[in-house]
């Protein structure tokens, strides 16, 4: 049986050009990220979404920037990804239509890594997710390369998985290539990937 699964990092409408926070290139990874996952689904006995999923009225712990506040695009950030809005949905509907476990964090708090979020109905850790399902090697694909993609990946390192990163199916804030090269240098694999 495959023990492999594809995770989905963030590819949410507020990420996408148009969006409250969006990334250069966000619209171009969802559109790619359906052609791959149409033509390699087959190889991932599962496929597991993250997503932003922050609280609205409040700062979700110093996540977002005051209102008096200039976002520093580091540690604060504008308004995104709140929960009932547009923006917190998954920027083409057929990701969310192939998605088997879907995570969420940010609820309250300022997280990045996939591993710090659940399953919304259960409480299920991703983690424990992949641990019960068997996993042992994940693809990573998704929005920000240097954000939630490498916190995602350096996690899913940290609990003792084999690590790809899609780097053609992500899309930076600032600095991929620097968040490519510091993935590399800790042990993941960073692939390329042509449509």
């Amino acid at each position: 049986m495959n023990k492999k699964a594809l995770i989905v990092v963030d590819v949410q409408n507020d990420f996408c050009e148009g969006g409250a926070l969006s990334v250069t290139g966000g619209r171009e990874v969802a559109k790619n990220v359906v052609s791959y996952i149409d033509r390699f689904s087959e190889d991932y006995s599962m496929v597991i979404g993250t997503r932003d999923f922050h609280e609205a009225n409040n700062d979700n712990g110093g996540h977002f920037a005051t209102p008096s506040a200039e976002p520093d695009f580091i540690d604060t950030w504008p308004v995104h990804c709140v929960q009932g809005t547009e923006g917190v949905e998954c920027a083409d509907a057929r990701i969310r239509k192939t998605i088997d476990r879907h995570i969420v964090k940010g609820m309250g708090r300022p997280d990045y890594s996939g591993f710090q979020g659940v399953i919304e109905e259960t409480g299920v850790s991703l983690e424990d997710t992949l641990r019960l399902f068997d996993i042992i090697e994940v693809d990573i694909v998704g929005i920000a390369t240097d954000y939630c993609v490498k916190a995602t990946a350096l996690d899913a390192l940290t609990a003792g998985l084999k690590v790809s990163v899609i780097a053609s199916l992500t899309a930076a804030v600032s600095d991929g290539e620097g968040a490519l090269i510091e993935m590399v240098a800790a042990g993941i694999n960073v692939v390329h990937f042509e449509n």
